[in-house]
């Protein structure tokens, strides 16, 4: 069987999480494109139920699922619902976050624990539930968490030390679900994009000059695209990445390397 080959995704079914626009739907299209059939989980179910929509337009078969990732009762009913439709998992693309650019002196309680339970505690519940459902099929599978190169460095000029310090957990988090899941074999990695220019952020008229100042300090000079994680996400949810687990996956055109 030659690489391409491996990299198809046929006959394996992948949950999104945040898969109703930016890095999720371009993510979820991708998988889609190499043969995968999705459940695009979002709290935004009519956006969800459009992408799923597009998806099945592409052949895959496609659900969406309103889910609340911090509610570890909705994300049972989400498995669930996912055994239902789509039959065994294969993969797991946990990727729902949010960023609150607040001052640490001026942030609420309220606000951190916001940040945190979706970014953070939201990843582990969502991988959890595709865990325990790998572990009962005996068959392994692939876990795919969103971190960000905000683990890695301090981005300025906005303050979002709660983002960061999430994003941080989410790496190490994969790091330890890999290790403990190596032998039902589960792989878990994350991958830490750099700035994305999905369409909220290049839309939104108080981030013109943020953009400005990170596209400047890009080596590449601009922001990455959506479509620019895509072939990182194929490769790890698909049988060419088997020996791949425990990994994290910088791809922020050298930011962090300034």
């Amino acid at each position: 069987m030659g690489i391409l080959d491996r990299m198809r995704l046929d006959g394996k079914n992948i949950f999104v999480t945040g898969g109703a626009r930016g890095i999720g739907k371009s993510v979820a299209t991708a998988l889609a494109e190499a043969g995968a059939n999705l459940a695009i989980v979002d709290l935004d179910v009519e956006t969800a139920e459009s992408v799923a929509a597009e998806l099945t337009s592409l052949g895959s078969t496609a659900i969406a699922i309103k889910t609340d990732v911090t509610d570890a009762g909705q994300v049972d009913a989400m498995m669930a619902e996912i055994a239902d439709n789509l039959g065994e998992l294969h993969g797991a693309f946990c990727n729902a976050g949010i960023c609150l650019n607040v001052p640490a002196e001026a942030m609420t309680l309220e606000q951190w624990r916001k940040v945190v339970d979706i970014n953070l505690t939201g990843v582990f519940l969502t991988a959890q539930a595709a865990g325990r459902q790998m572990i009962l099929q005996g068959k392994g599978g692939s876990i795919i968490t969103t971190a960000s190169m905000s683990a890695h460095i301090v981005n300025v000029p906005q303050p979002q030390c709660s983002y960061n310090a999430s994003k941080a957990g989410v790496i190490q988090l994969a790091k330890s679900l890999a290790v403990e899941w190596a032998k039902h074999g589960i792989r878990v990695n994350s991958i830490s994009p750099g700035y994305i220019g999905t369409d909220l952020i290049m839309e939104a008229p108080l981030l013109k000059p943020l953009i400005e100042k990170w596209t400047a300090m890009s080596p590449l000079g601009r922001l990455g695209r959506p479509d620019e994680l895509q072939a990182i996400a194929v490769y790890l949810a698909g049988d060419s990445s088997h020996f791949t687990t425990g990994s994290d996956f910088v791809i922020d055109g050298a930011f962090t390397c300034i």
